[in-house]
């Protein structure tokens, strides 16, 4: 050992606890600290380790890398930027200069002393990776240490570990929806199959228990998402929030009846959805800005047109989609598709403003978005004539060709907020919607300006740009509209239904997005005039 002794004088807690511990759970789980208590204690370090096994943690997780000279060091990062403020690649920094950071049990430690901890413990300790660079110098430094572990992580760095240990604990690293078949676990005989939680489902879960294997999930800091993966039988849970988890996991099982799946992506997931609608919708500018109409043809009524490049965008956006991700449902405006509850879903409007693209009115739109039931995840809008990119990732903010997406500064301070401004709307197909004639008149008597442009979707997103104080649709479609109010609600705008509430994707109704200045008396006047047109 380095300086600093052991982390239970450090945090005040004794390392094996051996007369409380935790309460005995009335589930069958075992609870697993994200890189030890990191809740209360700076992560990866002994004082965190320390924490998590006072506190009665089953698994104590922890992350490998390798320093320049080749000590195995508990690090999670790639660079020391983080958590130290310094611009480095562990990989290029000698274990003496590492050391220097922090101090006593608060520092970076090395794998060999974090086992220490563990000879006297009931907890066992838990090595991830998320590379294979580490697996070969970490078994080597755990098999001179006469602890026993488990293993987590990257695959090739399991592949690594089973190679030198035919024995080891290996937790199998699965980021599918599927649940994995006897192939999948016939190579490294895994002990768990570990997930990312938003992967789950009871499908799933009852396939790997039918195979003989157990589910581990990571990482449940939400208490409605702790309730959730419990009523799925999981068998083990990583949480950065240890005692919360501990608490209702030994807490009654009906009090988690009737808990709702969460509506997220995995990591991997969102990454690979950004990538392919970023994609798409590059592609999509390209090809409607060069594509020759081709054969018109009408749908509902002669006013409801459908090109030939209408059809063709969205066969191509249908067969990527299917590739990449398979077990994501599709409605498109010109094929159709249903929503499935908890299932991913892409909306497509392959050209909002179909009318002007067969009019050569260079005034259209690409949209995609992705949704989980009524909880947009992401969202894609082109502009095919200005060559324009707005790009959203809910909770991540919006983009303008790859800036930064944020509606400017409200210039109309200490004056009425709609007087000298523009309002886009959109028809309801060919005709005025309810209320939208009195809402031309109550505009203009405040001195703003309304304008149809004859796209849904260029109207809504030209508001996270300030292209206009506000947009209203008289009727909200997710095909034509959820991108872009995904991408208003990213910039800073205010996105209402009718009834005035916050809402990205409302089951009835229209929409309102504004600036937020502008956003109140906005929808006052929308309001107003909906009721006089009843």
């Amino acid at each position: 050992m380095t300086d600093g002794g052991l982390p239970g004088a450090v945090v005040g807690l004794p390392l094996t606890d051996p007369g409380s511990g935790p309460v005995e759970p009335a589930w069958p789980v075992r609870v697993t600290a994200h890189r030890g208590d990191s809740d209360r204690c700076r992560e990866n370090t002994l004082a965190a380790i320390g924490s998590a096994i006072a506190s009665g943690a089953d698994f104590v997780e922890v992350d490998v890398r390798l320093t320049r000279d080749g000590q195995v060091v508990l690090l999670h990062d790639a660079t020391l930027e983080r958590l130290w403020g310094l611009p480095q690649d562990i990989r290029a920094v000698d274990y003496a200069d590492v050391a220097r950071l922090g101090g006593g049990a608060q520092r970076i430690p090395l794998l060999s002393e974090a086992l220490e901890l563990f000879k006297a413990a009931r907890s066992i300790l838990l090595i991830d990776m998320d590379e294979p660079g580490p697996a070969a110098a970490a078994q080597a430094v755990v098999a001179g240490a006469g602890v026993e572990v488990a293993w987590c992580g990257d695959l090739a760095g399991m592949r690594i570990i089973r190679s030198l240990d035919s024995s080891a604990r290996i937790w199998l690293p699965w980021d599918q929806r599927r649940a994995p078949g006897l192939d999948d676990l016939a190579e490294l005989e895994p002990e768990y199959v570990n997930t990312e939680y938003v992967l789950l489902s009871s499908v799933m879960v009852d396939a790997v228990h039918a195979a003989g294997g157990k589910v581990s999930c990571w990482t449940v800091d939400d208490v409605d998402a702790m309730k959730w993966v419990l009523n799925l039988g999981v068998d083990a849970v990583t949480t950065n929030r240890l005692t919360l988890l501990q608490s209702i996991v030994a807490s009654a099982p009906e009090s988690t009846a009737g808990a709702e799946p969460p509506p997220r992506l995995s990591s991997a997931e969102l990454a690979l959805a950004f990538e392919v609608a970023h994609e798409l919708g590059e592609w999509a500018i390209g090809y409607t800005s060069s594509a020759d109409r081709g054969a018109i043809s009408t749908k509902t009524n002669p006013a409801d047109l459908v090109t030939e490049v209408d059809l063709a965008v969205e066969r191509h956006v249908r067969e990527v989609i299917a590739a990449r991700f398979p077990e994501h449902g599709f409605v498109g405006e010109e094929m159709g598709g249903t929503a499935a509850a908890g299932v991913p879903c892409w909306y497509l409007d392959p050209v909002d403003g179909t009318t002007n693209f067969a009019n050569r009115v260079p005034w259209t739109a690409f949209s995609l978005a992705l949704a989980i039931d009524r909880t947009p995840v992401l969202g894609v809008v082109a502009d095919p004539w200005r060559g324009d990119l707005f790009e959203a990732v809910a909770g991540y903010g919006a983009r303008l060709n790859g800036e930064s997406l944020r509606i400017p500064d409200d210039d109309h301070a200490g004056r009425d907020p709609l007087s000298g401004t523009v309002v886009g709307t959109e028809l309801a197909a060919h005709l005025a919607w309810p209320g939208m004639l009195p809402m031309l008149e109550a505009l203009g008597s405040r001195h703003a300006t309304m304008r149809i442009m004859g796209s849904g979707t260029m109207t809504v997103v030209g508001v996270a740009a300030g292209r206009g104080a506000g947009a209203v649709i008289g009727s909200f479609g997710p095909v034509d509209h959820l991108a872009a109010l995904l991408i208003v609600a990213e910039a800073g705008g205010v996105v209402l239904d009718s009834e005035g509430v916050p809402n990205l994707f409302p089951s009835t109704g229209g929409i309102l997005a504004a600036s937020p200045p502008a956003a109140q008396e906005l929808y006052e006047v929308w309001r107003t005039a909906r009721a006089e047109a009843k």
